[in-house]
């Protein structure tokens, strides 16, 4: 699989000037974290589940979430459970039969025993899953969940990833604060092998205050949760060796006409192909969601919690480096530039210097693995117009 790989060949490259890699679910763990990109959240209980992983990796979905805890009630348990076995045994047959493979897929549960049950009542299928989504996630209820992965992983011998929601009421409260992420810190760290990502669940942090961000709003203009948000990255997100991918917090608002996105052509002979994007965008009250992306990154996440397919190619478009970034990176890390010093950038707008700018440098040429670098003359609208276009 790969970022844009339902694009032509020929689209691809006239918008990449180096185009997204491939990669598989066996890739290393710093690859698949950092292409985690745009991860769509589905309720396990959905009877025509395999078709729609399939629909949705043609349109360019690389991870989706299959999740049996909050968006399902609790009597559909054991019914949603049955239902991803047999889905799965589906997307199995589908791949021996010479489809294409689906996109990373975890599974998101309720309890640490789920764990191992499904992991057994998937058989053979195991393979077609990268992990699981652990709720509510501090080192108390942690530790359990990542035992249980761990024996799962051991008894089927296929390599099972976990991805902790930060969502709980501890981590949220300044009295508790400190002390959850400190243990949270130290219970990742030991099973650092096992840990893909770490997801924020900021919908919890606002129910816990009665609170809900209008579309008009980032989570980073909801001042409690931004305080959470920086302080899980100041002890998470760390760019030392010691830190986590950190990914963004799910947006809530969409639209449900098909190609919600699509330009108006009606609007004015007068508009370019930008312009009628952006107004579109605004019109779709989607000016929220691409402001909270760019935020997203800004403060040091990377990838997206999505409730929505019309959500995905913002933020994968928003993810790619453009030509600017991957030359300034590829500046700073000449092997001539080791001994640090400062220089003016190639597009001769700002400093680049070397020895504060490397971390940055490093994750944007990782990012570019991943995403790609976009072609000098071709930004957010064209990679996001090109995808529209499929």
């Amino acid at each position: 699989m790969r970022h844009f790989g339902h694009l032509a060949p020929e689209a691809r490259r006239r918008l990449f000037h180096r185009e997204p890699a491939v990669f598989t679910a066996e890739s290393p763990a710093p690859i698949l974290a950092t292409a985690l990109g745009a991860t769509l959240y589905s309720p396990a209980t959905r009877p025509t589940l395999a078709d729609d992983v399939h629909k949705q990796a043609a349109r360019g979905v690389v991870s989706m979430v299959l999740c049996l805890e909050d968006s399902i009630a609790d009597a559909d348990v054991p019914g949603a459970e049955a239902n991803l076995v047999a889905q799965f045994a589906d997307l199995a047959a589908r791949a021996e039969a010479g489809e294409a493979e689906p996109p990373l897929l975890f599974i998101r549960v309720r309890d640490p025993e789920q764990i191992p049950d499904l992991v057994r009542r998937l058989g053979p299928a195991v393979r077609l899953l990268s992990g699981f989504v652990l709720p509510k996630f501090t080192e108390e209820r942690g530790v359990p969940y990542l035992e249980a992965l761990a024996t799962a992983e051991a008894r089927s011998g296929h390599r099972l990833f976990a991805m902790p929601v930060l969502e709980s009421p501890e981590l949220l409260h300044v009295e508790t604060r400190t002390a959850t992420l400190t243990g949270i810190a130290g219970t990742v760290d030991k099973y650092r092998d096992r840990v893909l990502a770490l997801r924020l669940g900021v919908t919890d942090f606002c129910s816990a205050y009665g609170l809900r961000r209008p579309p008009d709003m980032t989570a980073y203009d909801v001042q409690i949760v931004a305080s959470v948000i920086a302080d899980v990255v100041n002890v998470l997100g760390r760019a030392d060796g010691t830190g986590f991918t950190v990914t963004g917090p799910v947006w809530e608002y969409f639209r449900v006409q098909e190609r919600m996105f699509k330009p108006q052509l009606r609007r004015s002979p007068f508009l370019g192909r930008a312009e009628e994007l952006r107004a579109s965008l605004i019109e779709h009250d989607m000016d929220g969601l691409l402001r909270e992306i760019e935020l997203d990154r800004a403060n040091g996440l990377l990838g997206k919690t999505c409730i929505h397919p019309s959500h995905v190619l913002p933020v994968h478009a928003l993810s790619v480096v453009s030509h600017e970034e991957y030359s300034d990176a590829q500046d700073i890390l000449r092997p001539e530039r080791d001994g640090g010093g400062v220089m003016r950038s190639a597009y001769t707008n700002k400093m680049n210097e070397v020895k504060p700018h490397r971390a940055w440098a490093e994750r944007t040429l990782l990012r570019a693995e991943a995403f790609g670098v976009a072609a000098e003359d071709i930004g957010f609208v064209e990679l996001l117009g090109e995808g529209l276009a499929v």
